[in-house]
């Protein structure tokens, strides 16, 4: 197995991940509505995911409410940022040397 391989991550093998933290890269906060409009996943399918990554220790959570409506947001944390980049300049990498 390629060395550049077994650097990649395994929290972002899956694409529902890789678009949740896509998604984080690029905004403050996200709410659990947001995730699930954009990515078109059930209520379960999207939680486990997000427990995830939160397991990992790669993203924050914070409930609150709206009104009387709970909210659920998520952001990125310092250490999942610098994750997900290496993530992706690894498979940048790799594909750099498949040409």
């Amino acid at each position: 197995m390629s060395d550049i391989i077994q650097h990649w991550d395994k929290a972002f093998e899956n694409r529902a991940r890789l678009a949740i933290m896509s998604i984080l890269m690029v905004t403050d906060w996200a709410d659990f509505n947001r995730f699930k409009e954009q990515l078109d996943m059930t209520d379960g399918n999207l939680a486990s995911h997000l427990s995830a990554l939160e397991k990992a220790a790669y993203i924050e959570v914070r409930k609150s409410f709206i009104g009387k409506k709970p909210n659920t947001s998520y952001r990125v944390t310092a250490a999942g940022k610098k994750a997900f980049k290496q993530h992706l300049q690894s498979l940048e990498k790799f594909l750099r040397n498949q040409g």
